[in-house]
């Protein structure tokens, strides 16, 4: 039997290897590209970075993440998560996040990659996999929204063939579904998690479907006693699992989801303040402004200055 101690050293070269020539592969799928890009296979898109840029509000939603150079953070509510290269990360429902590049350069870009969880493929996996009865605890079982995982060799392979098949276009129809099946069968035996996300019934399912109907209403009062029903949950209930899952409590995530709608109406749609506060809801301007500023550092004026690139000298 090989020593305790060689074992890992033996892993790591392969896995260091093999991640190699991911970025490699990375590198020149995504020559004369910047930024994220989508891809001819659903569900996939492939990201070039070549410089650290300042937090990025966004809504994650389910999704692989993985990172084959550079580094990155999330901030979910109270909680942050770094990860980088063989590491990945798994995302469960709808969240608002806050994402910053922390390692990229010319010489050295962020390269990673980014494919959209499939739930109703997933839970035939699951069904296939003799899972679709799981015991009442695991049901029950509280787990976040977000999620950072160590990377494993046969995942890293099934990635790897599927971002090869964007060099042959004609294969991505037969052989893009059945690889990305592997990779969250590979997925569903490294996370327990992933179960939660399929699982009917689950409390994760639960809390995604309040987290789709605060979507659909995050301009009007909230009333967790009427999402609370909808999701077939106590009040407490659903503000305990909610906080878990996501780390906000419901009211802290609409107003996550208010300031990044004004945000997008202000710098996209180029609305004044006071429209863009009345139309995520907020009927006090300077409340809007106020909490505005707490959410993104800045004045909303002076917020958009900024992404224009016309601030004033101090």
């Amino acid at each position: 039997m090989p020593a305790p101690g060689n074992a890992p050293a033996i892993i790591d070269s392969s896995l260091d290897a093999a991640r190699q020539a991911l970025v490699d592969l990375l590198d020149r799928l995504t020559q004369g590209i910047e930024g994220s890009t989508g891809t001819a296979i659903s569900g996939l898109v492939i990201h070039r970075i070549l410089k650290p840029y300042s937090p990025h509000h966004s809504v994650q939603t389910p999704a692989f993440g993985l990172i084959a150079q550079g580094s990155k953070t999330v901030l979910m509510g109270e909680q942050t998560y770094t990860y980088d290269a063989l590491n990945y990360l798994l995302t469960s429902v709808d969240v608002p996040v806050c994402g910053k590049i922390s390692a990229a350069s010319p010489q050295k870009p962020y390269l990673g990659l980014r494919l959209d969880l499939e739930l109703d493929v997933i839970a035939g996996l699951i069904h296939e996999m003799d899972e679709a009865d799981r015991s009442v605890d695991e049901r029950s079982e509280i787990c976040r929204a977000v999620n950072v995982h160590r990377l494993d060799r046969p995942l890293l392979d099934a990635v790897q063939r599927l971002l090869h098949l964007l060099d042959t276009p004609a294969d991505i129809p037969v052989l893009a579904p059945m690889i990305k099946r592997e990779i969250f069968y590979r997925l569903l035996g490294s996370s327990h998690r992933l179960r939660q996300i399929a699982l009917h019934d689950s409390q994760t399912q639960r809390i995604a479907k309040a987290i789709r109907l605060l979507r659909e209403q995050y301009d009007q009062p909230l009333s967790i006693e009427a999402i609370a029903r909808g999701v077939h949950m106590s009040s407490s209930s659903l503000h305990h699992h909610f906080k878990a899952i996501t780390s906000m409590s419901p009211l802290q995530f609409q107003k996550q989801l208010r300031l990044q709608e004004a945000r997008r109406l202000l710098f996209v749609d180029d609305l004044d303040i006071a429209l863009a506060a009345r139309r995520v809801g907020y009927e006090s301007a300077s409340q809007f402004s106020r909490e505005y500023s707490r959410f993104c550092g800045n004045a909303p004026s002076r917020d958009k200055r900024r992404w224009l690139g016309e601030e004033e000298r101090v």
